[in-house]
C-alpha cells in the first residue's frame, strides 16, 4: 500500500512505522494476534464501537520504502478519566488539582502473531505516547489500560512504564494500569 502524503493529523509516522485510524476493517482480513478475545473484538466489534462513538481503532503498518506493510498491530482507544487518591493529588500543581484527570484508555491492543516479541508492541505504545503529546486537541495526562491479569501482559506494560493503579484488583481478570504522559514528555525533568 503506498504511503499517502502529507501525513493526516490523526496519523503518526516514523521512519519505521505508520499509525492511522481504521476506515475499512476489511484491512484486517486474515489478521490474528493469537488471542481469541482480541481477535473477536477486532473482527466483530471494533467497527460497531467506531459507529457508536465508543472507541476509535488505529492500525499500525511497518514502512517498506515508500510503501506500507499489511497491518502489523492495532489499538482501540477511548476516553477515560483517572480517579486520583489524595496522595497522588498532592503531586499535582495547586492550580491543577481535580478529583479525576483526563486520560485515554487502551481498550484493546493486538500485535500480529508473527510480529510478537519483536518490539512492535513497545513501538506502538511509544507512538501513542507521542501521539497524545503532539498537537492534542484536549488535555490528556494519562494512558490507562485494563490489562489481562497474566504475567506476560502485565510485565509488558510495566516494562513500558505503566504502573498498577490499585492493588485490590490483583485477583481480577484484568488489572487497572496507567502511564503518566508527563514522564514521557520531551524535555521534562520530572520522573
Amino acid at each position: 500500500m503506498p504511503l499517502e502524503k502529507p501525513i493526516p493529523r490523526n496519523c503518526i509516522s516514523t521512519p519505521d512505522f505508520y499509525l492511522c485510524p481504521v476506515d475499512d476493517f476489511l484491512l484486517f482480513t486474515g489478521f490474528t494476534c493469537g488471542n481469541d478475545d482480541l481477535d473477536d473484538f477486532l473482527h466483530n466489534d471494533a467497527a460497531k464501537h467506531a459507529r457508536e462513538l465508543i472507541a476509535k481503532t488505529y492500525v499500525m503498518h511497518a514502512r517498506e520504502g515508500e510503501a506500507l506493510s499489511p497491518p502489523i498491530a492495532f489499538v482501540s482507544l477511548m476516553n477515560d478519566a483517572l480517579p486520583v487518591e489524595a496522595g497522588f493529588k498532592k503531586k499535582m500543581p495547586n492550580r491543577c488539582r481535580y478529583d479525576t484527570y483526563p486520560a485515554v484508555k487502551i481498550g484493546r491492543l493486538g500485535v500480529r502473531c508473527e510480529m510478537q516479541r519483536s518490539g512492535v508492541g513497545r513501538s506502538l505504545l511509544n507512538l501513542l505516547k507521542v501521539f497524545f503529546l503532539t498537537d492534542n486537541r484536549t488535555g490528556c495526562r494519562f494512558v490507562t489500560v485494563d490489562a489481562y491479569n497474566d504475567t506476560p501482559t502485565t510485565s509488558f506494560y510495566q516494562a513500558n512504564g505503566f504502573d498498577f493503579l490499585v492493588e485490590d484488583d490483583s485477583d481480577s481478570d484484568t488489572r487497572a494500569m496507567y502511564f503518566d504522559l508527563r514522564r514521557f514528555k520531551v524535555g521534562s525533568t520530572e520522573k
